[in-house]
């Protein structure tokens, strides 16, 4: 007898508490607050005023720059993101009040963190090295991917391929400076073999003729200067001979 009434009393209990949480689960559009299931408020919207017995839940409008993106019970909307121009970022959709902003990488930017369809940090495009080219360009979601030029053949780092260098022999100059992988080949014009001669025998020309003339020069001077000193001589002495005669 004693274990009957038991086995009811828990029968009763378990049915209880059953009742209990199937009368206090809210439907799937309201929210539970202090014992009531409130009508949630609808996306772009948050509580302005919980619900009460005789009252429904009063929804109010998110403020600017705040959004809700599902229906709520939330007293507060949530801070738009803002695209931040130092984190490699613009605004690619605004913000609404049922929508949080969605950000993308400024050109020459990629994306390296993202968060519900939009970018939430970005970094540069690496630059290629003088050496190198440009095998991939960078993407929005990519970054750019560099090689190595081969022998031959040469890139400042710009390039989306390396260039030949240039064969100067082909151009019918000559190699002033060989090509690197970073920079062509100086190419200069050839100066005719005949011409060179006859510009080292004009030199020739005219340094052993004008060795004579320039001592010549030198020797004309010495003999004026002799001249001078001799006439001055001859001056003063006749002045001296006028003046001791009577």
């Amino acid at each position: 007898m004693i274990c009957g009434v038991k086995i009811i009393f828990l029968m009763a209990a378990t049915f209880s508490l059953n009742f209990e949480l199937c009368f206090c689960m809210c439907a799937r559009a309201e929210y539970e607050i202090n014992g009531e299931c409130c009508p949630m408020c609808s996306s772009g919207n948050h509580v302005y005023r919980h619900c009460t017995e005789d009252t429904s839940t009063a929804c109010v409008p998110c403020h600017h720059s705040a959004f809700i993106d599902a229906p709520n019970g939330l007293i507060d909307c949530f801070s738009c993101t803002v695209c931040d121009p130092g984190q490699g970022l613009r605004v690619k959709t605004p913000c609404t009040r049922s929508s949080d902003t969605v950000c993308e990488p400024l050109d020459g930017y990629y994306c390296t963190d993202q968060h519900r369809g939009g970018c939430i940090l970005a970094q540069k495009h690496t630059n290629c090295s003088p050496g190198q080219y440009i095998k991939h360009k960078g993407t929005a979601f990519k970054d750019t991917e560099c090689a190595e030029c081969s022998d031959g053949t040469f890139s400042n780092g710009s390039l989306l391929f390396c260039q030949q260098h240039s064969k100067c022999e082909e151009l019918g100059l000559i190699e002033i400076k060989a090509g690197t992988f970073s920079s062509d080949a100086d190419c200069g014009t050839k100066t005719p073999a005949g011409l060179i001669v006859g510009i080292i025998s004009f030199v020739v020309i005219v340094v052993a003729g004008g060795v004579p003339v320039i001592v010549c020069l030198k020797l004309q001077e010495a003999l004026e200067a002799v001249v001078l000193v001799i006439d001055g001589n001859l001056l003063l002495g006749a002045k001296m001979l006028i003046l001791v005669l009577p």
